[in-house]
């Protein structure tokens, strides 16, 4: 286990094997893309008056192999909170880590262990505005709040300690347009309580047609560009529901910060002569293109991050129903969330995911056909989509 230097020791060795278990969760939980993509989600524990939480930027798959998290003082949190001020970074000034975002929402917490992630299948439920009536039954019995969508943060804390003034005996947050909270008395009832949720909201996704075959001979003839490995991941462009919920807006933050205001989505018009010109000279800015009809194909530079990110996004709307009442974000909170420091954000994330990175990507195929056009079907021009 990593030796997390510099940082204040642990009290007793309760304390440190509370920090382990801590450890050993963050990191199972950061495996399972189904819960945590990249470097999003969070976990923190209580210990002697310290909050010891996910630094920014840093993942939680890696908590057993690197420092991963940072100590806060719980007091100074709550004092900044009263007082309207900022919140303390670290207690360690050598020290180079910062606390996550959330730390504000995981310091009102109450709970000695809190968990959030931002699951695949919470997220397909927390992007209704019928969310909370849907939940009802499907969470009947525990104790749980649903969050209408606020900013990361204090906006975010405020928020939670609004609700647990009504209702302390909450455990679970839903949070609108964002994703899942869990809080336990410790590490395995946490762990218990969010693999109870999952199971009771778990969705089947929607089926989707296969992609164009002849997009792998078109892929093949670029040094850039190629098909991903996940073949489900082609659902963003084969399944029509999904082309329609995705051009209405923006869904959640991470699809946000990581895939940009506007997907790109080709449309079935383009010429396959023509497709080669479409992507000249934008090879640098697009990491990843929705082919209507077609399926997905991505930039060889592609992030790791944005790459777990589209993939995550192909596992929310495809668990969303055609006639599900979605809520976008609003124009004023995509610019919040663009101004309220995002750009550095990313790029401290990318940095620790250098493009090209990312192994999974396979090189298209050469034995495909020299057209678009769905595979069985004759010969066509254009991306024409499947019947």
């Amino acid at each position: 286990m990593v030796k997390h230097s510099r940082l204040p020791k642990l009290s007793s060795g309760a304390c440190e094997k509370e920090f382990a278990s801590l450890l050993e969760l963050s990191a199972r939980l950061g495996c399972d893309p189904m819960l945590v993509q990249a470097n999003n989600g969070n976990t923190s524990i209580k210990l002697d008056g310290i909050l010891w939480i996910k630094a920014s930027g840093k993942c939680l798959l890696n908590a057993k192999r690197e420092q991963t998290f940072v100590p806060v003082d719980l007091a100074a949190i709550k004092e900044s909170l009263r007082n309207n001020m900022e919140i303390a970074r670290t207690n360690i000034p050598e020290c180079q880590l910062q606390p996550s975002i959330e730390t504000a929402m995981h310091a009102v917490l109450p709970h000695h262990v809190v968990v959030h992630v931002h699951s695949v299948n919470t997220i397909a439920w927390a992007i209704r505005e019928d969310g909370p009536r849907q939940l009802n039954e499907r969470l009947a019995g525990l104790y749980w709040q649903w969050v209408p969508y606020v900013p990361s943060g204090i906006p975010l804390a405020r928020q939670i300690e609004k609700i647990l003034r009504d209702a302390p005996e909450t455990n679970i947050f839903v949070l609108g347009n964002h994703g899942l909270v869990v809080c336990g008395r410790d590490c395995e009832c946490a762990d218990a309580l969010l693999r109870d949720v999952e199971r009771r909201l778990a969705i089947v996704p929607r089926p989707s047609p296969e992609p164009v075959a002849g997009l792998f001979a078109v892929m093949s003839r670029s040094s850039q560009w190629r098909f991903p490995d996940l073949q489900a991941l082609h659902a963003l462009g084969t399944d029509a529901i999904s082309r329609m919920i995705l051009r209405k807006g923006v869904l959640y933050p991470c699809q946000l910060i990581f895939l940009g205001p506007k997907l790109t989505i080709l449309p079935c018009s383009v010429p396959l002569s023509r497709l080669a010109d479409y992507f000249t000279g934008r090879a640098e800015a697009q990491s990843y293109a929705i082919v209507e009809g077609g399926g997905v194909i991505v930039n060889e530079k592609i992030n790791r991050a944005e790459y777990e990110t589209l993939i995550a996004l192909m596992q929310v709307v495809q668990r969303v129903e055609t006639s599900a009442p979605l809520r976008y974000l609003t124009e004023t909170e995509i610019s919040s969330v663009l101004a309220d420091g995002t750009h550095r954000y990313r790029e401290s994330v990318m940095a620790g995911y250098p493009p090209g990175a990312d192994s999974t990507l396979s090189a298209p195929g050469s034995g495909a056909g020299s057209t678009l056009s769905p595979p069985g079907s004759g010969a066509g021009s254009t991306l024409s989509p499947p019947d």
